[in-house]
Order: structure tokens, then sequence, then C-alpha cells
């Protein structure tokens, strides 16, 4: 029996535009299906396409950018292809009727994309491009500068599956422990009674009651967010998340945080300090648990029903009980992983490795154009600080004895300062893109 739910006729933002580097390929996995993005010369959109080479399959994601034509060239054997996906070169042809005659069959699959709300967004189903057209963008109402608005981006690859981590997001009672000393504090976890206010094949919503008031929405597949009226001024904060479907046991979270108050601060802070102080941590710590988690429900649906693997017996876990009914009556409780050619393990293995579970470089820096950018810049400064370190001290030691005493203390102190910077760089900055260690017990 097909599901009713269809994932692949649905729009979902597989990147902030910020952290997209146009001069360059990148590559991005949807639904198990490996995906190119890139932008051409002459467009001011990026371009989506099936990330395969209809030569012999070599990945256009490691391809590049023509410099003459503004094309995406396949690094294999150099042939080319326009903004449609149409080939228009093939370096190896002995006559170029062979290109204009067959450029159909040569043609690479371009999948619809749109730009929105500084997310980019794909169509996965190359099939219903007309649907697609029809089909609004999942926005939210929050993320919109003319309401007063403004808001900050965030991407990062997550190590564990779409449905738990649905299930995650929806569940506002974990974040005073998960998160203690992030964005919560274990001694105020307190009852936080949730009611579901309507329940349908494309949306569900439900308020969460507590020290403040949340309301809850979740438009499937991908978009659930929080909107939290802050006192009785019109302050509104807003969580905003994109769950991404990537494989079996992964997952890509895109998420913007919108607020219509201090604004100066939002401008003040960049958009780094702001990942590896919060954004991070607080994935940090859900990513063991979840990964750990998974394992374990995944072994129990062998033999039994989520129904009786959980014990959720308070109004607190309402929600993710909807969203497991949901998931069990329009998607027969699984992903569409055997349409795209994915072998279903039975039980995703248990991964103790945490240099895997909480590599930040991997997950989430090598995306972030703020993040990378900031990382190289503090490489650059740290290779000028010890340049600068031994320039002084050789300098010093060379200097006459009347320049020493006058010059060489104050720069033997600069130099030794800058030594200090390096040091800090270099042992509690830097880890902070690559890898952060997160014990509970810690906490």
């Amino acid at each position: 029996m097909q599901p009713e739910f269809n994932f692949f006729q649905h729009w979902y933002p597989v990147s902030p535009i910020e952290d997209l580097d146009p001069k360059r390929p990148t590559p991005v996995t949807l639904l198990g299906i490996r995906l190119v993005i890139w932008k051409p010369k002459s467009s001011d959109s990026f371009r989506i396409f099936i990330d395969q080479c209809p030569h012999r399959l070599a990945p256009l994601s490691e391809g590049r950018i023509d410099d003459k034509t503004g094309n995406l060239m396949c690094s294999y054997h150099g042939w080319q292809f326009d903004t449609e996906g149409v080939c228009t070169r093939i370096p190896q042809a002995e006559n170029p009727e062979i290109v204009t005659k067959n450029q159909k069959d040569f043609c690479v699959n371009s999948l619809p994309v749109r730009q929105e709300n500084d997310l980019l967004w794909v169509w996965p189903d190359v099939n219903s491009q007309e649907l697609a057209h029809q089909t609004p963008l999942p926005l939210s109402p929050q993320v919109d500068a003319s309401k007063g608005f403004v808001w900050t981006s965030f991407v990062r690859d997550l190590e564990y599956d779409w449905q738990t981590l649905v299930e995650n997001v929806a569940d506002p009672s974990h974040v005073p422990f998960a998160h203690h000393g992030v964005q919560g504090n274990r001694e105020q976890g307190r009852a936080r009674p949730i009611s579901i206010m309507q329940s349908t094949p494309g949306l569900i919503e439900a308020v969460a009651d507590g020290l403040v008031t949340a309301k809850i929405t979740f438009e499937p597949p991908c978009r659930l967010e929080y909107a939290i009226s802050v006192g009785n001024d019109g302050k509104q904060l807003g969580l905003v998340t994109y769950c991404l479907p990537v494989s079996p046991g992964k997952s890509r979270i895109v998420a913007q945080f919108p607020r219509n108050f201090a604004k100066t601060l939002h401008r003040l802070t960049p958009r780094w300090w702001d990942h590896i102080k919060t954004r991070n941590l607080v994935l940090d710590g859900d990513m063991i648990l979840l990964n750990q988690q998974e394992h374990l429900i995944q072994q129990r649906q062998l033999s039994a029903s989520w129904k009786t693997a959980y014990k959720m017996p308070t109004s607190a876990d309402r929600l993710v009980i909807e969203f497991r009914k949901w998931f069990d009556k329009y998607c027969d409780g699984g992903l569409p992983w055997k349409e795209v050619g994915i072998p279903i393990p039975e039980a995703a293995a248990i991964n103790d490795n945490r240099d895997v579970l909480l590599d930040r470089y991997k997950q989430h820096t090598r995306h972030c154009s703020s993040c990378r950018n900031t990382l190289k810049n503090i490489e650059r400064l740290q290779l000028i600080l010890l340049g600068y370190f031994a320039l002084v001290i050789s300098g010093v030691a060379v200097l006459p004895d009347s320049l020493r005493v006058r010059l060489g203390l104050p720069l033997i102190i600069t130099a030794i300062l800058g030594l200090g910077l390096y040091s800090w760089l270099k042992f509690w900055l830097v880890p902070k893109f690559y890898f952060v260690d997160y014990v509970h017990a810690e906490k």
C-alpha cells in the first residue's frame, strides 16, 4: 500500500544562501538523493542538479564553474552544462553536431529551486515540476522584516534520523535538562502541559504552557517552529527549524532565530560567535542522547510498537505522541528510502565514537560561511603572531646595547602578549570550530 504522504513532492530549504560559495559547486544530500548546488555566472540565482554527469556518472559537485562560459564543468572529461542542465560542450566530440543532436539525452536533471527568506529551496521530484510551481513554500510568518523581525540562520548535519530530529524539536520539556547552563536550568524543570489545537495530514498545531506560552507548528515534512510571546509589551521570540531527511541515520537541520527586540545586540553579535557559544552547544547536548535513543527504539520496533517501547504518561509528551501517530497513519511509520534504492538496516548501530558524533567541523563549520571564513582568518592571525614573536626576539638580540635597553623591553612585552593571544586562539577558540566534548555529568 502506497503511503498517503509523498516526501518527494515538497519544498525543502537545503542551506542558508549566505553560506553557499557562488564560485564553486556544493554537494548536498536530500532523501538519499545526491545533489549539486551551483551558481551560473550569468544568473543571480543558484541552480540544483542531480549530482551525476550523464557521460560516466561522475559527481558534478567535484567539478568547477568554467571561467569563460560560466557553465558547470565536469572535472572528469570536461563536459559542460548550462543553467537548465543542457549539455553545451563535449571536448572529445569529433563533430559539434554530436552535442546539438543529442542534447536531450546528454542533459542533467535540473530540479525546481527558489530563493526566499534567505534560504535556498529545492523540490526533489524532477517529474512534478508543474506541481512545484503551484505549491507554496513552507515559510515562517516570523521571518519577516516588514513586521519588525531580525534573525540569524544556522545549518548542521546530524548523526540521527529525521523522525528522531522532529521528535526532539517537538519536545520542549527536555530543554532544562539536556541543555542545562546553555538554554535552560534543570532546577527549573517542571510540568509543561501541551495541548493539540489541530491535527491534519498537512498541519499539526499545539500550545505548550509553562513560564511562557509557546505556539508550536509542524508543517510536514520539514517546518517545525515555536512562536513565543515574551512579556506583555509585544516582544516575540521564535525558533524556526527545518528538519531534512538526508539518509538512514542522518538528518540536517536548517534553523532561523527571529525576534522583534534587542536588534542592536543582533547587529553587533558576529554570527560565528553565536554559533560556537550557543547554537552548536545546543545540538551537542542532544547528539549522543539521540543517537543512542534511535538505536534502542529501532531495536524495540522490530518486535513491538513505539507505543509500548516509550513510556509517556504526561501531557508534556502530547506532541511527540501526535507526531508518531501522524507518521504511522500517513507515512506507514517510515521514510521512502526504498524508492531511491537505499536498503534499510534492521537497526542503526550505536556509535560510541564521540569524535565523530560531535565533529563540529564536518557537521557545521565547513558548511557555514561565517565560521569557515573566521577560522581561516584566525589561522592567518596565528601565523602573524608567531612570526612577530620570532622576529622581535631575534631582532632584540642583535640590537645595540643602548637601543636594547630603551626599545627591547617594550618590544618583548608586546611579543609575549602576542604569544598569549596566540595560545588563547590555539587552545580555546580554534577547537570550538572543530570539536567540543559534551559531557552531561559535568554540566
